[in-house]
């Protein structure tokens, strides 16, 4: 059983530029209460946004998670600067600033930065 607190905030390639989802993960919870968390995916391998969505909500199953949009992100791991950007056709435009202190989070010592520009 995947459990909430086993699900890594963030997974996300090494290097390069790739697509990246947004999501809310949560579990059916006692007491009408459900417990969520939200995370970043971005795979070089995931042609779309819903590609990832389908892998992510494969992996994490039996939890249930949903897309809250998605965008781009460029990594830099030489310079140690990761950039979110853009928007995902299908599920609209990530709130760059969650994704941003997640990765953050994992990434501590790396510049992260964001635009609502480009594609």
């Amino acid at each position: 059983m995947t459990s909430l607190s086993s699900v890594p905030l963030v997974d996300i390639d090494p290097s390069g530029v790739f697509k990246y989802i947004l999501l809310k993960v949560y579990e059916e919870g006692k007491n009408g209460q459900e417990p969520e968390i939200t995370i970043v995916r971005g795979y070089k391998r995931c042609e779309y946004h819903a590609d990832i969505y389908d892998e992510v909500q494969a992996k994490l199953n039996p939890l249930d998670c949903e897309p809250l949009g998605g965008g781009r992100i460029s990594h830099d791991p030489d310079n140690k600067k990761i950039h979110i950007y853009g928007y995902s056709q299908g599920y609209g435009k990530a709130d760059h600033e969650i994704a941003a202190k997640l990765v953050k989070g994992a990434y501590p010592e790396y510049t992260i930065s964001i635009s609502d520009e480009g594609y």
